[in-house]
């Protein structure tokens, strides 16, 4: 038995991964960062492969179950992440294989009837959870996610208008590297421009708020479902995990009249939370000259330098940290 890892497959290696794949019901949607393969002389029969700090696609051939085969993957593919500098690493599975990664060190983060998220550390999520301040005891304590790419007046106004109807509001940055801005870069504007307000705390969402970019669909029968099984993580994580040790009783959202899929996750959140204990509050976006703020559309001015426009949009806070990183 031979183990390779790759970091581009071609020729017949690429034709039996995407067989063995096929055979355990499995599709990849994009080309992972590395792929491992295990061969029984020329037969290739096991493969794993991580994108990011996510362990994917693992497949054993059906003949060789049992052989502790997904062991010497995740064993490989572990050891290639520490190596790249992936110290905390993820798999999104079907519910059923719980018992498998668990034996492997993996430990359910949470779980729907379609999806499992687990990660290799015992205590991670409590850890991520000490690391943000506790909300005072009582009182209403409110929650925004956003990912402020860059953040505008409309993020600014929308949480103005949440620490005004909560003692406390909790702003989750997403921390994905996958905009314009850096993780790091967004969550420095957004405490910027929400120093004024004291009973705001803002702190990053570390890898426990899911994005689209991000959720992996290739175990999904149904993939056109993926969005619908992407919130329902999403939310059940946030609900029965962050809100629940943060004693969050509000999510704040603003409207949506540009993108169709942040609209529905929203029309989700609107069902789901009041579900589980928590008021859904969404507040109109902000316009300038009756047109809605966007930040999509301040990316555009920003790459014309158009700081005259920016100037009506961005709060002087953002105005000036673009400036002195030289972002403008």
């Amino acid at each position: 038995m031979n183990i390779e890892l790759h970091h581009r497959l071609s020729g017949r290696k690429l034709e039996k991964w995407h067989a063995l794949l096929k055979e355990a019901g499995l599709a990849p949607t994009e080309e992972p960062d590395v792929i491992a393969l295990v061969f029984d002389e020329d037969r290739l029969i096991a493969t794993g492969a991580r994108q990011d700090n996510v362990i994917k696609l693992i497949a054993v051939a059906a003949d060789r179950q049992g052989e502790d085969l997904t062991s010497c993957v995740i064993t490989a593919l572990k050891g290639e992440a520490l190596a790249a500098g992936h110290r905390h690493l993820f798999i999104y599975t079907k519910p059923q294989n719980k018992f498998t990664f668990s034996s492997l060190f993996f430990y359910p983060i949470a779980e729907t009837k379609d999806v499992l998220l687990m990660e290799d550390r015992r205590d991670g999520i409590a850890s991520y959870l000490k690391s943000i301040p506790a909300p005072k005891a009582g009182g209403k304590v409110g929650a925004i996610v956003m990912n402020a790419n860059p953040f505008t007046l409309g993020h600014q106004y929308l949480v103005e208008r949440a620490s005004l109807q909560c003692d406390q509001v909790y702003v989750f940055v997403l921390s994905e590297d996958k905009s314009d801005f850096s993780a790091l870069d967004r969550l420095n504007m957004v405490r910027l421009g929400t120093a004024h307000l004291p009973n705001v705390t803002v702190t990053e969402t570390g890898p426990y708020m899911i994005s689209s970019a991000t959720f992996p669909t290739y175990f999904l029968k149904d993939r056109d479902s993926a969005y619908e099984v992407q919130c329902g993580l999403d939310i059940e994580i946030f609900c029965k995990i962050i809100a629940k040790k943060l004693s969050i009783t509000h999510r704040f959202v603003g409207s949506e009249p540009f993108s169709a899929m942040t609209d529905k996750y929203n029309q989700s959140l609107a069902v789901h939370l009041p579900a589980n204990g928590i008021e859904y509050v969404e507040i109109e976006r902000k316009a300038t000259d009756k047109t809605p703020i966007s930040a999509s559309y301040v990316r555009t001015l920003i790459k014309n330098k158009d700081l005259a426009a920016l100037g009506d949009l961005l709060p002087e806070s953002t105005l000036n940290y673009l400036k002195n990183k030289e972002l403008i």
